[in-house]
């Protein structure tokens, strides 16, 4: 749904006009159905295949209006790509209309999207988590229980905030946090180039604050982002540090899947990520769902011991 527009606003307020420029700037969508009806060429979002099979594209509604177009040689991330230099474009919505006359539009499912829970979980969704309303985590929940290495399903829904570009650290933004101390980020970065000189916006934040990193450590090896308002996958094994006699003597790894794909793969943690950098690490604790004040909803999370 989405939130208070200028409109709305202005209906509630008459002429208060930091309050219009704050609700323009803030402006989000959480459903698809109501964005494709309220946003202007919000079906052109999404991923394509060239009818020739030679080239994917994959575009995202920029700030002005514009679109974001990333051009792959056979085959989109984690679907055939052959990991040649990305084309990346800025194209109006009449450019990209013609040029999507040779394409035709996907919508990709993840994988591991739907993955039951195993009898041997060890937290079940919806009653081991906190936060839920009607069926679905939102963003600052956490988990009731600690622990300590696990392997972890989780499924996401970023939503559309169009007033920013992709890769701005107020697009959609949440995350992972593992006892607060290790986050592996959320947020939407679809259709950029992880060479992020290629792109053809300037970005807003380095590529180590992207959808799949952790957080100001590691960008993840191929970003497999899928458009916002669609259901995405993060598959998660992580070896908590280990200690002895209170001093750590193995550090902290994970492992990451996202909508099936491997970007992160057995990455050593020797501290923690950002500001949980700071914090003792530990060798179990909760998982927190980070807020940052994005309507970010979480579903089918669970988790058995690795």
């Amino acid at each position: 749904m989405k939130k208070r527009t200028a409109l709305t606003i202005l209906a509630l307020f008459m002429g208060s006009i930091f309050s219009i420029t704050h609700a323009e700037k803030i402006a989000v969508w959480t459903d698809a159905k109501v964005a494709e009806k309220e946003v202007k060429h919000f079906s052109l979002i999404g991923e394509y295949r060239s009818l020739s099979g030679k080239t994917a594209l994959q575009a995202n509604l920029l700030k002005d209006d514009f679109f974001l177009v990333a051009i792959y040689q056979k085959g989109l991330p984690g679907a055939g790509w052959d990991h040649s230099a990305v084309e990346s474009k800025k194209m109006t919505a009449e450019e990209l209309k013609t040029v999507l006359k040779k394409y035709k539009k996907i919508d990709r499912v993840s994988p591991t999207e739907g993955k039951p829970a195993p009898k041997n979980a060890i937290l079940i969704f919806p009653n081991d988590f906190t936060n839920i309303t009607n069926g679905l985590l939102f963003a600052g929940g956490q988990t009731k229980k600690e622990l300590g290495s696990f392997r972890m399903h989780l499924e996401f829904l970023m939503p559309l905030k169009p007033d920013e570009n992709p890769s701005n650290q107020d697009r959609g933004n949440s995350g992972i946090y593992i006892y607060n101390n290790y986050e592996v980020q959320v947020i939407d970065s679809f259709a950029l180039d992880l060479k992020m000189e290629n792109n053809a916006i300037k970005t807003d934040s380095e590529n180590t604050r992207w959808c799949g990193a952790l957080y100001k450590m590691k960008a993840p090896s191929i970003n497999m982002t899928y458009p916002p308002l669609r259901w995405q996958t993060y598959d998660i094994i992580f070896e908590a540090p280990l200690f002895k006699n209170n001093k750590k003597v193995k550090n902290a790894r994970i492992t990451v899947l996202h909508n099936g794909v491997k970007i992160q793969d057995q990455l050593e943690l020797q501290t923690g990520t950002g500001v949980g950098a700071k914090r003792p690490q530990r060798a179990k604790g909760f998982i927190f769902f980070q807020s940052h004040k994005n309507p970010v909803v979480y579903r089918n999370i669970w988790a058995t011991n690795l």
